[in-house]
């Protein structure tokens, strides 16, 4: 399941996942509230709080995260991922080559490090 994480600045779109992760999560909660933040602030700044298996996204939802990203390759400002998954801390740091904005992976234990990190405004 997706969930908003609040408290977050207004250009700052934070996700909880927990549980099992589908593309109806995607295409209800994530893709409204990422199309908006577009619209609005022209960037994205997405933070991802990721406490559950990445084996726990259906082949669906990882279908969507494709989507997503490629659809606004050139909006992305900020992607902080935060988890105590080593091998998706490692993807985020590496996936940094891959999009013109920055990327970077947190443990949980530094959760606020992350916030402070994806809500600077680079552009």
């Amino acid at each position: 399941m997706l969930q908003f994480i609040n408290d977050l600045p207004a250009h700052v779109v934070g996700i909880h996942a927990i549980g099992d992760v589908t593309k109806d999560d995607y295409e209800k909660v994530l893709l409204p509230r990422i199309d908006a933040l577009v619209k609005e602030q022209g960037e994205i700044n997405y933070l991802l709080v990721l406490e559950t298996d990445v084996s726990n996204f259906s082949i669906a939802a990882w279908w969507e995260d494709l989507k997503l990203g490629f659809k606004n390759f050139t909006k992305w400002n900020r992607i902080a991922i935060v988890s105590d998954q080593k091998g998706v801390e490692w993807f985020s740091d590496a996936f940094r080559i891959m999009i013109p904005g920055k990327s970077k992976g947190f443990p949980l234990s530094e959760l606020q490090d992350a916030v402070t990190w994806v809500s600077v405004h680079d552009k």
